[in-house]
Order: structure tokens, then sequence, then C-alpha cells
């Protein structure tokens, strides 16, 4: 699921939910919705083309991260960590599904 929410400071947020309501992922901020619309859109156009959404890394403390990004190579959201690196490939099939559940 694709949740938007607007934050305190007026910009605005989508974040990826698993089905059991875990976030899977929280973007960057943008300044409308219709800046959230159009990303998306070109995320789910990059996703049927086969195109590098996802890079996956490691921070300092050895915990395992994704970050989403579109078609220009810009980040637009990260997912929280993992422990294991089968946890973060579990969870970017996981943020993959949910890119193809409608907007709520």
């Amino acid at each position: 699921m694709i949740k938007i929410d607007k934050k305190e400071d007026g910009f605005y947020q989508f974040i990826l939910k698993s089905d059991n309501g875990n976030t899977l992922l929280k973007s960057v901020s943008f300044n409308t919705e219709n800046e959230i619309d159009s990303t998306l859109k070109d995320i789910k156009l990059l996703k049927n083309t086969n195109g590098k959404l996802f890079e996956r890394k490691t921070n300092t403390d050895g915990k395992f991260l994704v970050e989403l990004k579109n078609s220009k190579g810009k980040i637009i959201g990260s997912s929280g960590l993992y422990s294991s690196e089968a946890g973060m490939e579990n969870g970017i099939l996981n943020i993959s599904n949910s890119l193809d559940i409608g907007v709520k």
C-alpha cells in the first residue's frame, strides 16, 4: 500500500507499507502531491522495463538498507534497516510488490 502524508512542514511524503502495516520505505519530501504522482508513475514505468530501481547499501554498523531511485538515478526513498542481506532482499521484493498497489 502507498500512503501519502502531508507533513507538518507543508511538504508531502509517500510511505510504502506491507499488507500487515509495517513500513517498508519512506520517501524524500515533495512540494506537491502531483510531484509524488509523477514520481510513482515514473517508478512503475521503470519497474516494467526492468530498470535499476534499487541500490543496496550497508551502513557502518553492518546493517543493510535499500534506496529507491527514479529513472534519473535520484534517490527518492529509503528503507528501514535490515539485520541480514536475506532480509533486505525480501524487503526489496515487498517494496517492489507494493509499488503495484493503489494509493490510499
